[in-house]
């Protein structure tokens, strides 16, 4: 039997479509795999009864000679917030949602499943996917496979667990401050925020909710070829979604096959913004080096962002208002009051964190949002790319309650969550960016190295992460859970 839990979504898709092994098998040992795995806590709802209908449907599909779609019969995850499947519950990772049900499919479910990829579950978020811990009052705490203490990192830490245990070849991640490439970092797999439009979304709520600061939905996988290869399924216009943009002549899949001495990186180790530990730094730098030594060409930059007060006030002036917007839809969609639901106190902070700012003042807020645009852009000069750490810090605690560190690498900083990854200032210039995996540290632990690029220049983002993958394979680290 072919083993799910190490060949890619691409291998997986030909092995079906060659016979070699059937959908049904597959998605039979992704369910049982699950299953065995729940101390990772990686799902909220598991879709066993129509999953195996979908396999039966992609081998009938199969054997009667029909056009088969690059996904035919892969397992795919989907974050239980804004990916939805009719028929399906749909939490938010809100207790106070727990029977709610999608009545209509995302426009990213409904592109997975013409593909041919086969729903496996909704994977955990904490709620409406306020913070980089995956925990809640729902199903709680969701797990890095590489230590069952330590956070997969949020939002969208469901499905980069399920991907790194192998209980899905690829799955779905939002991501507004981080929420894709902090839980990458976190559990050894490649998470891609692409640029706003690139991958479309039909909110329910809100068609205009994305632009400020940029939230975007996007791929997570083992592999840069199962990035490229999902973000080829799912990018391009749909008219629902006011920011969308058609795709042009790019070919993801052909950028993967780029020379790596073709490259040109600006690398910084820490954005000149936050101190990193050390541990995370050394890491980061040691796979620069390995990209350097096969071909690359590697110069280090400053990044004259503003002032880290400065920035930071900026993003929780607009990401304070995004999600007191959200909690306000929430009330009145769907009846529940943030403010005495059942909630967690993080949930309620970061909806408060719009109390202080008037319109006005986060309209302001694009001064130093402009500046850190220019300074990035500065920063990548005529390079391809900019290469940053994606955390600050190895994997933290996994539940809200842990604190996050108040000190890294002998400098006190505020034990926020904004003081543990490089990510934020990203949805603020809304540059495209992955977190690709760079290694492990002493104690065994993923770190992420964030590679940078120009507005809807994803195909060079994926011509750096596969150029890393060539130079720094990373498929022989994960833990068999």
């Amino acid at each position: 039997m072919v083993s799910v839990t190490t060949l890619s979504a691409r291998e997986l898709a030909a092995a079906i479509r060659s016979g070699e092994t059937s959908a049904v098998t597959v998605v039979d040992a992704i369910l049982e795999r699950i299953e065995s795995a729940d101390d990772l806590n990686a799902f909220i709802t598991v879709t066993n009864e129509s999953a195996r209908e979908a396999a039966r449907e992609a081998d009938r599909a199969a054997a009667g000679g029909e056009t088969l779609g690059p996904l035919h019969g892969v397992p795919v995850a989907i974050k239980d917030l804004r990916d939805r499947k009719s028929g399906v519950r749909n939490t938010l990772g809100l207790a106070a949602l727990s029977d709610n049900v999608a009545e209509t499919d995302s426009v990213v479910v409904e592109r997975l499943e013409a593909a041919g990829a086969v729903i496996v579950g909704t994977t955990n978020t904490p709620a409406l996917g306020h913070t980089i811990k995956t925990d809640n009052r729902l199903v709680g705490a969701t797990a890095t496979p590489f230590d069952l203490e330590r956070s997969a990192g949020g939002s969208s830490g469901g499905s980069a667990a399920a991907v790194a245990a192998g209980l899905a070849s690829l799955a779905t991640g939002s991501d507004i401050g981080g929420s894709l490439r902090v839980p990458a970092s976190c559990c050894n797999v490649v998470g891609l925020k692409p640029t706003l439009g690139r991958v479309p979304s039909n909110s329910q709520l809100d068609a205009f909710d994305t632009h400020t600061p940029f939230m975007v939905g996007g791929p997570i996988a083992r592999t840069a070829d199962d990035i490229a290869l999902a973000l080829e399924v799912l990018a391009g216009v749909d008219h629902r979604d006011p920011y969308s943009v058609p795709t042009g002549d790019e070919d993801f899949l052909v950028a993967l096959d780029r020379p790596t001495d073709q490259l040109s990186i600006a690398y910084s180790p820490d954005l000149d913004l936050l101190p990193v530990d050390p541990a995370v730094r050394d890491t980061v730098a040691d796979a620069v080096d390995d990209l350097e030594a096969a071909g690359s060409t590697v110069r280090d930059v400053d990044v004259a962002l503003p002032d880290s007060d400065e920035l930071r006030e900026a993003y929780y002036a607009q990401v304070g208002s995004y999600f007191a917007a959200v909690a306000a839809r929430v009330e009145s969609h769907y009846g529940v009051d943030l403010e005495t639901a059942d909630v967690e106190p993080t949930v309620t902070s970061t909806v408060a964190l719009a109390q202080g700012f008037d319109g006005l003042e986060e309209r302001l807020a694009n001064g130093p949002r402009t500046d850190a645009y220019d300074a990035i852009e500065a920063a990548i000069g005529d390079a391809d790319v900019l290469v940053t750490p994606t955390l600050t810090v190895p994997p933290y605690g996994k539940h809200l309650r842990d604190r996050y560190p108040t000190e890294i690498d002998g400098e006190s900083v505020d034990g926020l969550p904004t003081d543990a990854m490089l990510t934020w200032v990203f949805n603020l210039t809304g540059h495209p960016a992955a977190s690709v995996p760079a290694g492990v540290t002493d104690d065994g632990l993923p770190v992420g190295l964030q590679v940078v690029g120009r507005r809807y220049a994803e195909a060079d983002v994926l011509a750096t992460t596969a150029a890393l993958e060539r130079v720094r394979p990373w498929a022989h680290r994960y833990p068999d859970c």
